[in-house]
């Protein structure tokens, strides 16, 4: 059997066509892919608001589990039958930020499944330098969850969130609902803010407190469960102007606004309150291996309950309508495809 992929090829088409199986190159490792999930990012791409950056056929995917196939020259510390995951970013290791040690915000950062085919397809030949390799115990479809945790993971660690602190988080889609797991786990006390029914149901049933914004006027309600004072952090994860807006306002004196959706537009941002309370905005970009490594332990341990945010799982034959499906976001919160190569 061939192996198969699944490309974006324009604005809301995504065509399942043949692809080449080769063999991995000095440095390189080739995957069965096992699951990929699909992201927001992946559904900007979809809308076709990415295309001066995207090259078609693009194959995307960049949220994935599989095991290795085969091993190309020079690739030592890995084996055949491996189960891993792949951070999906390739540096330079020239620019400023690399020099400075902050390769995964690279000036020239090229990041697979966007910039370089992705994970949506049986197998994905990548440098060995991204593999990561997952615990025994942990499932496959579970797996698939790695890079989004690390994402929480990481933005957490950006807020310095100590334990005790009240943190708010705007926007209760999958990266919210991790990043409040994440924060709780940290000792903070967390409140979420999202007003899709069926996302407040997932998170409720993690047992996260959760607002309606349409019922309840965020800011009284976080002045009131802080005691007063406003939340120590905030983390804007909804992408929508409404959210930077409930972000900032709901935030203490010398609170942290944490900003971890990727804004298409630019908003407007109440830059007197930020003078006012003396507020820090923090921006929240991507990971680092120990952000994926940590993910990839936590996960195993139970300690972020995978199952609970796995809304449905579609064969490589409907990635299409399994985009169309969670572009919807109803009743959906993670949606992936079964890549079909490894169990």
């Amino acid at each position: 059997m061939n192996p198969r992929r699944a490309a974006y090829t324009q604005a809301r088409t995504i065509t399942l066509d043949d692809a080449r199986l080769l063999p991995p190159g000095p440095g390189q490792v080739r995957i069965d892919v096992a699951y990929t999930g699909i992201c927001g990012t992946d559904l900007h791409i979809f809308h076709g608001d990415m295309d001066a950056r995207v090259s078609t056929p693009a194959v995307l995917g960049h949220e994935m589990s599989g095991r290795i196939a085969a091993i190309g020259e020079g690739v030592e510390g890995h084996a055949v039958g491996e189960p891993v995951t792949v951070m999906p970013l390739a540096w330079c290791g020239t620019c400023p930020a690399c020099r400075s040690g902050h390769t995964h915000i690279c000036h020239n950062l090229v990041f697979l499944g966007i910039d370089a085919p992705g994970s949506m397809q049986t197998s994905w030949t990548v440098p060995a330098s991204t593999l990561v390799t997952l615990p025994d115990n942990l499932p496959l479809e579970h797996a698939a969850l790695v890079e989004p945790t690390a994402v929480a993971i990481h933005d957490v660690a950006r807020a310095g969130l100590e334990s005790g602190e009240h943190a708010l988080v705007v926007g209760g889609g999958p990266i919210g609902v991790l990043i409040g797991l994440v924060a709780r786990r940290e000792g903070a006390r967390v409140l979420m803010v999202e007003p899709d029914p069926h996302r407040r149901a997932v998170a409720e049933d993690l047992e996260l407190t959760v607002l309606d914004p349409g019922e309840a006027d965020v800011t009284e309600e976080v002045t009131r469960w802080s005691g007063g004072a406003g939340a120590a952090v905030a983390f804007e994860v909804s992408g929508a102007a409404a959210g930077v807006t409930t972000a900032v306002d709901a935030l203490a004196t010398r609170g942290r606004l944490v900003q971890v959706a990727i804004h298409p537009r630019p908003r407007e941002v109440n830059l007197h309150r930020f003078f006012w309370r003396e507020l820090t905005l923090i921006g929240a970009r991507l990971y680092e291996r120990a952000d994926f490594e940590a993910a990839a332990r936590l996960l195993a341990d139970g300690e972020i309950p995978a199952a609970s945010l796995i809304s449905r799982t579609e064969p490589l034959e409907h990635a299409a309508d399994a985009f169309t499906a969670l572009e919807s976001a109803t009743g959906i919160m993670k949606v992936l495809i079964d890549c079909g190569s490894a169990r």
